[in-house]
């Protein structure tokens, strides 16, 4: 990270910036909020209040003091590193900033004085006990991505892939010496034997099914608008993507796209108009949540996409964390699987963590249709996002007419007010 993207970038779900001045008990909180959600970047030495490059050089005891802010401010201590970006500072000297890197951590954290934060958008957000229960039992599917996966060796990955990561993410050393560094990819046991994670086979592997058989994605479109079995089976499409998650998505969002179909007319102001059944970020954003969220653990079945004349129906094992519920699932956030989360925002499929059913629902309400509805079958998470029809279209359409007006109305008020002045507007 370069000094110029500290410094343009807003605080947000996995960054913060912090002055050299913050008192050792305070900054405890935001390390111990990222750790306990999705991991993140605090830059030390930048004015949290008015990005002004203070710069951590000549304050070296402090440096220090926040330096062990992880191990005895933090319970249990967090697993942090940390990187001097060097500067010029806001009197013009020579300097550096501290980047501290916090990982997701699969336990749960707290500060000095025994309370527990979550890092939520821009916000440090204490929790409440039973929020706290909840938590805890989330981050113990976090175990699972980095469990050894049984039989998997160094020659089921696919090491060009890792190359082309590790050139997308700028680490300059060898692919092998990457995975062996970060995120426990590679690791070596106790009698000396390199193990695979789940993580790097379902992110990196030469064939990942070989290993996850239902690690895929399957998409399913039926005739009408219900699912029936038997001599009245009414499935008309039915195709499966397989490979690496990255792989699965690009497949799955680009077979996707041929099969929603669009509606172009002369709108009433002389512009062609053109609807689609769902708009194009739902679809992306459901395909990646899909691949990103699932419980990988349960192996039984894999993503289900099932296409109804009238709804898309994604079914994808695991259920809801614990800390998110239907009610509050547009703000609040929690990955089951925050590696593989990391790997998807490299390569810009995630935007910004804890955005996306947000603005799913503002695309869907802008569309005039209802928002995204959750139901849980068993160990089955199904989400439905229903299409966008011909009223709904009417209603977007006198939504935009609205705006378009009101913009109108403005813009004549303007130039009214300009002429009353002897003003001309370009």
């Amino acid at each position: 990270m370069t000094i110029q993207e500290v410094t343009s970038r807003k605080d947000e779900q996995t960054f913060d910036c912090k002055s050299i001045q913050i008192d050792p008990k305070t900054l405890a909180i935001p390390i111990v909020a990222f750790a306990n959600a999705d991991g993140g970047v605090i830059g030390i030495g930048v004015s949290d209040k008015t990005r002004k490059i203070e710069g951590v050089d000549p304050h070296t005891e402090k440096r220090n003091e926040l330096l062990r802010v992880p191990l005895d401010f933090c319970n249990p201590s967090v697993p942090i590193t940390t990187d001097l970006v060097p500067c010029t500072d806001k009197d013009g000297n020579d300097n550096h900033i501290l980047l501290m890197y916090i990982p997701a951590s699969s336990e749960l954290h707290a500060n000095q004085v025994d309370e527990a934060y979550m890092r939520v958008g821009d916000k440090s957000r204490k929790l409440t006990f039973e929020e706290r229960i909840q938590l805890m039992y989330d981050k113990g599917e976090r175990y699972y991505e980095d469990t050894a996966v049984y039989g998997a060796m160094v020659d089921d990955i696919d090491m060009a892939a890792v190359e082309r990561y590790t050139e997308l993410v700028g680490y300059t050393k060898s692919a092998k010496q990457y995975l062996q560094e970060n995120n426990g990819f590679l690791t070596t046991n106790a009698k000396g034997e390199e193990q695979v994670s789940v993580a790097c086979i379902l992110l990196f592997g030469k064939y990942p099914q070989k290993f996850f058989p239902r690690g895929r994605t399957r998409f399913i479109r039926y005739k009408g608008t219900e699912e029936r079995v038997g001599a009245e089976m009414n499935v008309i499409k039915d195709v499966t993507f397989e490979g690496t998650i990255l792989d699965q998505v690009k497949a799955t969002i680009a077979y996707l796209e041929t099969q929603v179909e669009e509606h172009t007319f002369l709108g009433q102001h002389g512009q062609f108009v053109t609807n689609r059944d769902y708009p194009k970020f739902v679809i992306q954003e459901m395909v990646v949540n899909a691949c990103c969220h699932r419980a990988y653990n349960i192996k039984g079945t894999e993503i289900q996409i099932k296409m109804f004349d009238n709804r898309l129906v994604f079914e994808s094992p695991g259920r809801l964390p614990r800390m998110v519920k239907p009610s509050n699932i547009r703000h609040t956030h929690f990955s089951r699987n925050p590696k593989i989360g990391q790997f998807l925002k490299a390569y810009d499929y995630v935007k910004e963590f804890g955005e996306g059913v947000d603005r799913m629902c503002r695309e869907l309400e802008a569309n005039g249709t209802s928002h995204l509805s959750f139901h849980l079958d068993d160990f089955i998470l199904k989400i439905t996002v229903p299409k966008v029809t011909e009223n709904s279209n009417k209603v977007a359409e006198k939504v935009a007419e609205k705006v378009a007006e009101a913009n109108k109305k403005v813009t004549e008020r303007l130039i009214e007010k300009a002429n009353a002045h002897g003003e001309r507007l370009t």
